[in-house]
């Protein structure tokens, strides 16, 4: 199998959980054999009700995405995903604003409660403030600590992607033994440039991502 040839992570999401009725088994087929190797697991719970309304319902989402999450390391999911995909309740406060982790933080405690297994939950923070500038921010609990990066305005090519593109930097960041306020930077980093890309797939170099993290603009330098 790949975990044969030294995979050290394996990752999967809601999308392709909620394809058929088999997906979310073969997910959670792979993430045991992942375990069983001594790879780190991840999901992106990416509900999207649209998809498990064709057979089942957020019922059924619930119920496949909490078996997966019991084999997942770190899940990446907002406050939605959190109160769709695993029926986790939002807490009782409102958030001024989309930048304001508060509400996702005040959800781990449930999230860590129903899930003592899980070691990294993560998202992006994002504030719409019209089609090509939007406010960013990203929140990640790591191991009992809340970590939450620095907020920046982007200007918004596409922003299909963004929020791959930061779970792809943090994965690397604690892939690569960055600490863990470095690793989430290098995932809100990566995001914010990918925003300003065509399509879902990155166009930026390491040296370009680490350069944002310390402080950087979403400015491309060539």
């Amino acid at each position: 199998g790949i975990f044969a040839d030294g995979v050290r992570w394996f990752h999967s999401g809601g999308i392709f959980a909620a394809l058929s009725e088999t997906t979310g088994e073969l997910i959670i087929e792979a993430m045991q054999a992942a375990q069983a190797a001594g790879a780190v697991t991840s999901f992106d719970l990416n509900y999207r009700g649209k998809l498990w309304g064709v057979w089942g319902g957020q019922d059924r989402a619930v119920s496949v995405l909490s078996r997966i999450v019991e084999h997942v390391d770190v899940i990446v999911g907002n406050e939605e995903d959190l109160q769709m995909g695993l029926g986790i309740p939002g807490p009782e406060i409102t958030a001024e604003s989309e930048l304001d982790p508060s509400i996702f933080v005040g959800m781990i405690d449930r999230v860590i409660g129903k899930y003592p297994d899980v070691k990294v939950v993560a998202t992006t923070l994002r504030e719409v403030h019209s089609t090509n500038r939007h406010g960013w921010g990203a929140v990640a609990w790591i191991d009992g600590e809340t970590y939450v990066s620095p907020t920046c305005e982007l200007p918004v090519y596409d922003r299909v992607g963004g929020g791959d593109g930061f779970a792809s930097g943090l994965f690397y960041g604690l892939l690569t033994g960055e600490p863990e306020e470095e690793a989430l930077r290098l995932g809100w980093a990566h995001g914010a440039l990918l925003t300003s890309f065509p399509g879902d797939t990155t166009m930026a170099t390491v040296e370009q991502v680490r350069a944002f993290a310390q402080g950087g603009s979403a400015r491309i330098k060539r």
